[in-house]
């Protein structure tokens, strides 16, 4: 054995390699992973276009690139990582993987690391697209932006990695998956920005899992995040990532379901 493989790294490059290969073959998932989320912001622009943005503050760049970034979030991350987790389960690849040298947290990290890795291409691709299609601009506060996809990428994994725990097949993971699916795109600020939302309801939204990515996405473009606002954003997250790692130790399953 060399001695790459014998390193953390190593080790969950080597399982990423061959979840690469394993996701190739689900078509469903791979769909839903690559073409979904590039299709949907095409929902959010229309809907926006009916909106009074400007007396919000926001422009129609500043809804649909936010949106965009969730949409591969939820459906390149979290949405994959749930079928991912729970096809390799029943499929009785995790329990054995458990039973060589991976350690329970490198076995999950490997396996999200392609489902990461796409929705971080997917979130360039689609910076790239708004900034040409609908003359967005650079950011102007880049490190929110940053800290929101990554923030982001964190929770989705955890959270799909709990959402499996209660998910019985790859067929249910569609269902499983609609509560936080639904939930995010219409409450955490991506169809309906929360600044155009009552106060008391949009208080209520920035407490949903994936509003602090989308409040620290799209504050980082418009510029007009306050630092307390902006440290709010990130302690719910952290507190909704705390609680997604509790949860995976607690309830995550490596064994089928019976």
């Amino acid at each position: 054995m060399s001695t790459a493989m014998t390193t953390p790294v190593g080790r969950m490059t080597a399982l990423a390699r061959a979840e690469v290969t394993l996701l190739g073959r689900s078509r469903g998932t791979l769909f839903a992973a690559l073409f979904v989320p590039l299709l949907l912001p095409f929902s959010v622009r229309e809907a926006a276009k009916g909106m009074d943005l400007a007396e919000a503050g926001l422009s129609l760049g500043t809804v649909v690139l936010p949106a965009s970034i969730g949409f591969s979030l939820l459906y390149a991350v979290y949405a994959t990582l749930v079928s991912v987790y729970t096809a390799r389960r029943e499929e009785l690849v995790l329990k054995r993987l458990r039973t060589g040298e991976l350690k329970d947290a490198e076995i999950l990290a490997g396996a999200a690391l392609p489902a990461v890795a796409t929705g971080i291409a997917q979130s360039l691709v689609l910076t790239v697209g708004c900034a040409v299609l609908l003359d967005v601009g650079a950011p102007s506060a880049p490190h929110l932006a940053v800290l929101g996809l990554l923030l982001g990428l964190v929770l989705c994994a955890s959270l799909g990695a709990v959402t499996a725990s209660f998910t019985r097949s790859v067929e249910s993971a569609q269902v499983t998956t609609l509560p936080v699916v639904f939930l995010s795109m219409i409450f955490s600020g991506m169809f309906i920005p929360l600044e155009m939302l009552p106060d008391r309801v949009a208080s209520v939204c920035e407490l949903l899992p994936l509003t602090p990515a989308i409040t620290l996405l799209r504050g980082g473009w418009t510029g007009d995040l306050s630092a307390s606002e902006a440290l709010g954003a990130v302690l719910v997250a952290l507190v909704w990532t705390v609680l997604g790692v509790f949860a995976v130790r607690r309830w995550f399953r490596w064994e089928p379901r019976r």
